[in-house]
């Protein structure tokens, strides 16, 4: 996004979060706006207490909630908290039995399947204001809302991948820097070379682990009407990045973990143990490896690229509206209200990565880690938004496998995936 179009945005979005402050709605007035005559309750389902995680709670609990409603008498938020493991399931069985909340924060890849179920409003037809609120989020983010050429939510929080390594690394490959380019990956693969050190590692073959190659090699996965995959995934471009990868495999370069090895070391473990010289994770690990190697400095670069520029995959959460909920104008308040500084900065100092490219400097301020995963994600695209998403991890991971083993080659690997992609695109 260019800076002009992201300051005009970002202007945009603080009038429209000005108005719900004040206790206006850029919506539709009436008895379901939470006015003090006709007090409404927002029933609102997430996963921030996920993995025991109090610090989102308590700032969502203790002060978010508290503010919003200061500053909009007459609307209560309720927030209910239901573990991740449980939350898909029980949106779907709500679904069938029409009992879901109004809110729901969901995971980005359960958007296109609710918006399918018809359980969904969408936002960018429902909300006046949504072309400001969409534009002053990162593009990739906003991807993740989309079906059928409707948005139906809006990005809460994300997350993305970059390069990591470590200095030991990168001395043992006698490099100043971590790898740039794919070609700056493949020689330090060759100066790494019978040190036991392998130069890769991931611990799969989905989407979340494969495209960032392919994107950043030039290569797409589909068309950009987002209905068909052959041609694309199996293009000149995605096959090479791909190859590359077969070709480090294949060279002892990266270990079988990428191929479901289960009794490989771990890429959290392999790269402060010195077993692997780069991997590609989230912000995530700070907590990881700040509890279990206490000692480790593990250095964040950008996604090495090939042809193309450099580009990782996004992760994260979105806030959705449900069709049913009875509080419509009241509940896309609060969603205004999450798009906010107030709210992403509360929450980006619990961990969260903020939405809003314009508040990166504050969260950069809070904890300057985060400066490389915020920069990444300005490129960052979102994986397949499609109802069947769950599906093509296992599409990849079966037809590639034997490419990475030797019994085919990484173009027809590619085009089964691709064949069996497009009817999921289609929905036929």
């Amino acid at each position: 996004m260019k800076r002009s179009t992201a300051l005009a945005a970002t202007a945009a979005l603080a009038a429209s979060i000005a108005l719900v402050a004040s206790g206006c709605s850029a919506t539709s007035a009436g008895s379901s706006d939470g006015s003090s005559s006709h007090p409404v309750t927002l029933t609102f389902w997430g996963s921030y207490g996920n993995g025991g995680n109090s610090a989102q709670q308590d700032a969502l609990n203790k002060t978010l909630i508290p503010a919003f409603e200061k500053a909009n008498p007459g609307i209560t938020v309720n927030y209910v908290d239901i573990p991740y493991d449980s939350l898909h399931q029980k949106l779907t069985t709500s679904a069938a039995g029409g009992t879901l909340p109004d809110l729901v924060r969901s995971d980005i890849g359960w958007v296109p399947q609710l918006a399918q179920l018809g359980v969904l409003t969408p936002l960018s037809t429902s909300m006046s204001d949504f072309g400001a609120l969409s534009k002053a989020v990162y593009p990739g983010t906003l991807t993740t809302n989309k079906y059928k050429g409707k948005y139906y939510g809006l990005p809460l929080d994300t997350n993305t991948r970059v390069l990591i390594t470590s200095q030991k690394a990168l001395d043992a490959a006698g490099m100043s820097t971590p790898p740039k380019t794919f070609d700056d990956l493949k020689q330090m693969a060759a100066k790494l070379k019978g040190t036991g050190v392998s130069v890769f590692a991931d611990g799969g073959l989905g989407g979340w682990n494969l495209f960032p190659w392919i994107w950043s090699n030039g290569g797409e996965i589909t068309n950009g009407s987002l209905t068909k995959a052959s041609g694309y995934l199996d293009g000149s471009k995605s096959v090479a990045a791909v190859q590359m990868l077969v070709d480090l495999y294949k060279e002892g370069q990266i270990p079988n973990l990428i191929t479901g090895n289960q009794g490989a070391t771990s890429t959290s473990d392999g790269l402060p143990t010195g077993k692997y010289a780069t991997i590609l994770d989230g912000p995530w690990m700070k907590a990881i490896w700040a509890g279990q190697y206490k000692d480790f400095q593990p250095i964040y670069a950008p996604m090495p690229k090939g042809d193309g520029a450099s580009t990782s995959v996004v992760g994260g959460e979105d806030i959705v509206l449900t069709a049913t909920s009875k509080n419509q104008a009241a509940a896309e308040k609060f969603i205004r209200f999450t798009q906010s500084e107030k709210f992403q900065i509360e929450m980006a100092k619990t961990g969260q990565m903020t939405v809003v490219p314009a508040f990166a400097s504050k969260q950069a301020a809070i904890d300057p880690y985060f400066t490389t995963f915020a920069d990444q994600l300005k490129t960052a695209k979102s994986r397949l938004a499609i109802p069947q998403g769950d599906k093509v991890d296992g599409i990849l991971n079966a037809a590639l496998v034997p490419a990475f083993t030797g019994t085919t080659s990484v173009k027809d690997a590619l085009a089964t995936a691709a064949q069996q992609i497009d009817p999921l695109l289609t929905g036929k």
